[in-house]
């Protein structure tokens, strides 16, 4: 049997990491900018993590969700606390797209509705309601094309009111920070303005932090910068530094049923014990603020770079820089391979990437400062040799 070839492949075999580095099978080292996609929150291989997480493994690793897991109650408990969300409810699942399901399952539950309302450029997963939110035909199969879903362009709130007085609207989903669709920002008057149609109109406002929540921004959640509390929260990605997890953060106004929802392995013991590290580590060694102080310093660095190039030269090839925290969208006036693929094979460094010409930044919360000077050393060697 063969592997099913849906992944264009960078030849690099990564075996070992230790905080915002990797390496692979030769012993090269690479400084890592991308996080596995966000996933790394609290650093590669961090000891506190394989203390925990060995030692529950030690003792059991699942169980079904028959009985009693007092590490959900936990973890429940200090994600609440931790996030500003303690009278909410907390449903675990696998990942960032099961969380989106479920979440617009449960709006639906709620008020008997069937239409959603995204953004243009959304990204919210691969599965079947995920998928149908998602603005992209390309992975949209024939069976999940149901037609539930109006794309509107982000900020421009008109739009999205006059949708939503026509009564009928189930669910916004919203990323405050865009990731596929190349870092772009929510702002706090239309972040405000949605909330309060949704409000006015009994629409579930669905907020996905799959990407951007969990400390990335330099605010627990992205949507803390605007002001606006939704109705149900989603994240995955770094609530558990690459064990397989996901989640729904739901409201005090929605009610349990028994069987509204289920899952097999979400919130299983090893990987409640892996988020509770997470957690840990988050708290202890403060990688909110440093998210938003070291992402500063970056966003600060690439645009004195472009100024700089704009200066001497007349032009540049940074346009834009956009972002919040350790989450940079880096907008490129050549296609990002150009840069991307030897920033890995010549400089040693992995970085993300969005559309066709965006270099998108996502490392581990622990990112130093060192480390964002050594990572601007590279990208601006490159880019000079690019001009």
């Amino acid at each position: 049997m063969k592997l099913f070839d849906v992944y264009p492949l960078f030849d690099v075999n990564i075996v070992k990491g230790k905080g915002c580095r990797v390496w692979d099978d030769r012993g090269q080292e690479y400084l890592d900018l991308y996080g596995g996609h966000a996933v790394i929150s609290i650093g590669h291989s961090h000891p506190h993590y394989i203390h925990q997480v060995t030692e529950q493994l030690n003792n059991i690793g699942f169980y079904s969700n028959s009985v009693i897991n007092r590490l959900q109650v936990e973890l429940a408990d200090r994600l609440g606390r931790i996030s500003g969300y303690d009278d909410y409810q907390l449903f675990l699942i696998n990942s960032g797209a099961e969380a989106n399901e479920n979440a617009l399952k449960l709006a639906s539950f709620t008020n008997g509705r069937t239409r959603v309302l995204s953004a243009e450029k959304a990204f919210h997963g691969r599965t079947s309601l995920a998928v149908e939110v998602t603005n992209n035909p390309k992975i949209i199969a024939p069976i999940n094309d149901n037609g539930h879903v109006s794309y509107l362009p982000l900020n421009d709130l008109a739009q999205w009111e006059a949708e939503l007085q026509k009564g009928d609207v189930c669910a916004v989903i919203l990323e405050c920070i865009q990731g596929v669709g190349g870092i772009q920002l929510a702002t706090a008057e239309f972040a405000q303005g949605l909330a309060a149609a949704c409000k006015r109109t009994g629409t579930v406002l669905i907020c996905d932090e799959i990407q951007c929540g969990y400390g990335r921004s330099g605010k627990f959640f992205a949507h803390q910068w605007l002001g606006i509390r939704p109705d149900i929260i989603t994240v995955a990605k770094g609530i558990a530094n690459g064990f397989p997890m996901g989640a729904v953060l739901i409201g005090p106004q929605f009610q349990p049923v028994y069987g509204q929802l289920g899952t097999t392995f979400g919130g299983n013991h090893l990987a409640c014990a892996a988020a509770l590290a997470v957690l840990d580590v988050m708290e202890g060694e403060g990688l909110v603020e440093n998210a938003r102080i070291v992402g500063d310093h970056l966003i600060g660095r690439l645009n004195q770079l472009r100024d700089e190039e704009l200066k001497s030269r007349g032009e540049s090839i940074i346009k834009d820089v956009r972002g919040r925290g350790l989450m940079i969208g880096i907008d490129l006036s050549c296609p990002h391979k150009d840069v991307r693929v030897p920033l890995i094979y010549e400089e040693h460094c992995f970085t993300g990437c969005a559309g066709t010409n965006i270099l998108r930044l996502l490392p581990p919360l622990c990112l130093s400062m060192d480390e964002a000077d050594q990572f601007m050393e590279k990208l601006e060697r490159r880019i000079k040799i690019q001009k």
